[in-house]
């Protein structure tokens, strides 16, 4: 487990007990991590405006404030696996660390009997990888799909089908996928106009520290793919 998901998962624990406290002790045995770095960790998040308080004593601890928890959510080992699954499909796109992030959170809200019950479901399903040409480079899929989200200009080392090199600088503007294959889509300040580029062919990817102006592709640009398109919603949303 990697940190952010420790201290996610630090929060959860205590929110899950309060406003019973937990030693150090304890939690760096729960984590697999000495007690100290359960004390730094619990300091970053005091810093960040987690309220979690000492309680002093020989039973005392950590706790969370009441007012800070959530009331629990109702996750079951069916709906644990669909999210397992749908990870799975992940390898090759930008958001495969976010997914592995959101399923940690999602097993560590669930009561530890649902979360056997959803590996000894999980024991019974094997997934087979499909075919396809090298994915691109995990570095490549995270800093694209940073880019997006955030309208970073980037600087990109680019090999096109013919197998020639160039370097360019993208205003991003929208992801395009299409089953394993990735584009990113956006303003080629080379090129003076809209490109769409494969991110499996991209050599290099890095932020500037530039912000990109707003623009817009539309659904002419998106149909040079040859593909059907449909914007990503999320559920009790509606497109524009």
């Amino acid at each position: 487990m990697n940190r952010t998901d420790r201290l996610y998962a630090l929060v959860e624990e205590l929110r899950a007990v309060a406003p019973r406290p937990r030693s150090a002790r304890w939690l760096a045995e729960r984590f697999e991590v000495d007690a100290r770095t359960i004390r730094r960790d619990i300091g970053a998040l005091q810093e960040a405006g987690v309220p979690i308080y000492p309680e002093r004593g020989r039973r005392g601890g950590y706790v969370l404030d009441r007012a800070y928890t959530l009331p629990p959510v109702n996750i079951t080992p069916r709906e644990a696996i669909a999210a397992a699954v749908a990870l799975a499909t992940m390898a090759d796109t930008p958001f495969l660390d976010d997914a592995r992030s959101a399923l940690h959170k999602i097993l560590a809200v669930m009561p530890p009997s649902s979360v056997a019950e959803a590996r000894r479901v999980a024991d019974r399903i094997h997934l087979a990888a499909p075919a396809r040409s090298a994915p691109p480079a995990r570095q490549v899929l995270r800093t694209a799909g940073d880019a997006v989200v955030r309208r970073t200009v980037l600087a990109i080392e680019y090999v096109d089908r013919h197998g020639r090199t160039s370097r360019r600088h993208i205003e991003p503007v929208e992801l395009l996928g299409a089953g394993h294959q990735w584009y990113l889509v956006g303003w080629c300040r080379l090129r003076q106009e809209v490109r769409g580029f494969r991110l499996d062919r991209m050599r290099r990817a890095a932020p500037t520290d530039e912000v990109a102006p707003p623009r817009s592709v539309g659904a002419d640009w998106r149909s040079r793919f040859d593909l059907p398109t449909v914007p990503l919603n999320l559920p009790g949303t509606a497109s524009p």
